[in-house]
């Protein structure tokens, strides 16, 4: 009887365990005549959020997160084109770069230096 008890309480763990580690489904929802994505990471934070059109091109502003959920990067596209400013976040420095016909056209880096911050402007 004690082996039997045993064994249903490693069972139980073991599924108590497994159904914490079930990870969140990306969703796509239909909104107008665009679809919103929100894209997850493995552990359910969410990685990244923005729209399609309905031929499936990025479109609008799309944001992506890390494991943590802090914003690492967000982006504008236009019907599949990368567009207008970008930005991207790592640790103390933020680089920000403009597309132009989905083309760099220029790129700024900010890094913060304690008490001031440091362009390359």
């Amino acid at each position: 009887m004690k082996k039997v008890m045993m064994l249903l309480v490693a069972v139980l763990m073991i599924t108590s365990v497994q159904a914490q580690k079930e990870t969140k489904k990306n969703t796509y929802i239909k909104n107008g005549d665009l679809i919103e994505a929100t894209l997850y990471h493995d552990n359910g934070v969410v990685s990244q959020t923005g729209f399609y059109t309905a031929k499936g091109k990025l479109t609008g502003e799309w944001v992506s997160y890390n494991a943590e959920g802090q914003k690492t990067a967000t982006a504008q596209y236009d019907n599949g084109a990368k567009v207008g400013k970008w930005f991207f976040w790592n640790k103390d420095t933020l680089t920000e770069v403009d597309y132009k016909d989905s083309r760099i056209a220029a790129v700024n880096t900010w890094k913060n230096e304690g008490t001031r911050v440091v362009s390359n402007k």
